[in-house]
């Protein structure tokens, strides 16, 4: 597909934008980040995008600071971002209603179904932030009741997100689980009772859920306060199978919302489950846990979803039936990342069958995948914050995530050789004893020092970058100039090439890795796919863990279970 009119002009504009930004040197990933962060519609051709923008960049690399200002303010000057950055490092968050200092007492309840992932990021980061505001406690409360098929409760689960809130420098002062607690719901139950507001329904799931759309009453809902307590008894004594009853709130028949019309308290089942077995039968739904819990453990103020409204409706219902003052309630709108496709119960499963390489997989987008591509939590935390408490739905591309995970790594991150898809070309005339280079470790940081870079008179370059350049002249990017040749490479047979000169002029820059210095490595990327590629042997040296940058294709962070010294090179792309 040809790309869009108009865009090699925009690609020169925002590339003299970096450049004059950066002293005078451009360069070429955060233009194509831009290109593709604003027009959804590049981003199947980002190779495409990639090599068009590096063509730019080549051609204004040496161009004079002062021509570069001329002719961005010729094109009119930095383009306004189609994508608006955060203006701080956090947006608004408001003070909590009748908060006392050292007073407040927050919640975390996640359900025990997967690790967390960047969709879980505002519950943990904003109940954090309020947390440290008023000085106060964070409490985390496994919502570990008796789950469904398609929502179980695992029981690494459990360990995994408490690893999973020590990664995030998230730490809670007490940690409950609701398994635990089954029993001590079973007398909040027995008041709703006998304040006539529950009864023991015995309709079928399907009649009942007909009823409540129709706001008809079922026959049991006449109960006497009496009868209800007797089959409340029964329930709690086995004398009815799952299914065969649940105790219902009485509400409004007529609600406006169907949903709450007379909506179920508690449910009987006889799933396993993983840490309190058959020890309970009849299990509290969440909603209704929640009102005890808030009281019981005293919760001050609740922060989560507003897709959480119909709960929060629940739990003031109930606390106002019983005379009970209950903590207040602030919600936030849905964060989403644009590529981000979250969903525990497919990651469950395709971690379960071995198709997704563990939780860390970086197709889970937990925070564990994160990590191991090397985005900081402090990132997640600075970019998680600074949309604010907004109760507005919000969609963001990663390119915003990335952004600030960069101003955190670049400063420190070494840049290194790789070439994947490599074709060996051969140079013929190629000067005599450069077999070695000396180059920077990053361009504008000497602190970092210098390595010694292995060279020619044989190299391997990109495969897509050779048949984008056939029979044209071209630079091996801070070594030298060749001319590559006019027929296309066949399989893995060499080319040949021809030195020209060693000037520095303005042509197309190539990757490159010298072949006596070539190291396999395997790059595992963001869809799961695995590139193989070359290259140079400083990598050897680098520690499992480590971040660096591979010139011309991204950040990359060296895996942990990686040997230095052994080869394939193993390292999970990061981002641009």
């Amino acid at each position: 597909m040809p790309l869009p009119a108009g865009l090699d002009a925009r690609a020169r504009r925002i590339a003299l934008e970096n450049a004059v930004a950066h002293g005078g040197r451009p360069r070429t990933e955060p233009v194509v980040a831009r290109l593709l962060a604003t027009d959804p519609t590049l981003r199947p051709h980002a190779e495409e995008v990639r090599s068009l923008v590096a063509l730019v960049v080549a051609d204004l690399e040496n161009v004079p600071s002062a021509e570069l200002v001329n002719r961005l303010a010729e094109l009119g000057g930095p383009e306004v971002e189609r994508v608006k950055a955060p203006s701080s490092t956090t947006g608004d968050f408001p003070e909590l209603a009748g908060a006392l200092p050292g007073k407040v007492v927050l919640r975390l309840a996640p359900f025990p179904s997967g690790a967390l992932h960047i969709g879980n990021a505002r519950m943990l980061f904003v109940n954090q932030f309020y947390r440290e505001r008023y000085g106060g406690k964070l409490l985390l409360v496994f919502d570990d009741t008796i789950g469904t098929e398609e929502k179980r409760v695992e029981p690494e689960f459990f360990d995994l997100i408490l690893g999973d809130l020590d990664l995030a420098g998230v730490r809670p002062d007490a940690t409950y689980y609701k398994s635990d607690r089954i029993a001590s719901f079973y007398p909040w139950a027995r008041r709703v009772i006998d304040r006539g507001a529950a009864y023991v329904c015995t309709c079928p799931a399907e009649l009942l859920r007909a009823n409540r759309a129709s706001g008809t009453a079922c026959p049991e809902r006449s109960q006497t306060v009496a009868e209800s307590a007797e089959a409340w008894q029964q329930m709690l004594d086995g004398d009815f199978a799952p299914g065969e009853a649940v105790l219902r709130l009485r509400t409004d028949l007529h609600d406006p919302d169907p949903a709450f019309r007379d909506r179920v308290l508690f449910r009987i089942s006889d799933v396993d489950h993983p840490r309190v077995g058959r020890k309970f039968r009849v299990w509290p739904l969440l909603e209704f846990s929640w009102a005890v819990d808030d009281i019981e453990l005293k919760v001050t103020h609740v922060i989560r979803g507003k897709d959480l409204v119909m709960e929060d409706r629940m739990e003031r219902f109930l606390w106002d039936l019983l005379g009970i003052e209950g903590p207040s309630f602030l919600h936030w709108g849905l964060l989403r990342v644009r590529e981000a496709k979250v969903s525990k119960s497919k990651s469950y499963r395709e971690v379960k069958d071995g198709v997704y390489d563990g939780w860390a997989d970086p197709r889970t987008w937990s925070l564990r995948s994160l990590d191991r591509r090397g985005i900081s939590m402090g990132a997640l935390r600075a970019f998680t914050l600074s949309f604010g408490l907004s109760l507005a739905d919000i969609e963001v591309p990663a390119e915003t995530l990335y952004a600030e995970n960069r101003k955190r790594i670049d400063a420190t991150t070494v840049r290194r050789s790789f070439v994947p898809d490599p074709v060996r070309v051969e140079v013929e005339g190629y000067p005599s004893g450069l077999t070695e280079v000396t180059l920077a470790n990053h361009p504008d940081l000497p602190d970092l020092g210098r390595r010694s870079v292995a060279a020619g008179p044989v190299f391997y370059l990109a495969r897509k970058d050779v048949l984008r350049c056939l029979g044209s002249e071209v630079r091996l990017k801070d070594l030298l100039n060749v001319r590559l040749p006019e027929s296309a490479p066949r399989g893995d047979e060499p080319i040949r090439a021809t030195f020209t000169s060693r000037e520095n002029r303005r042509l197309p820059r190539l990757q490159w890795v010298g072949a006596l210095g070539a190291v396999p490595v395997e790059v595992l990327g963001i869809e799961g796919e695995h590139t193989p590629g070359l290259g140079e042997r400083a990598l050897l040296t680098s520690p499992p863990r480590a971040i660096v940058q591979f010139e011309r294709v991204g950040f990359v962070r060296f895996d942990e279970n990686w040997s230095p010294g052994a080869t394939p090179v193993r390292v999970v792309y990061g981002h641009p």
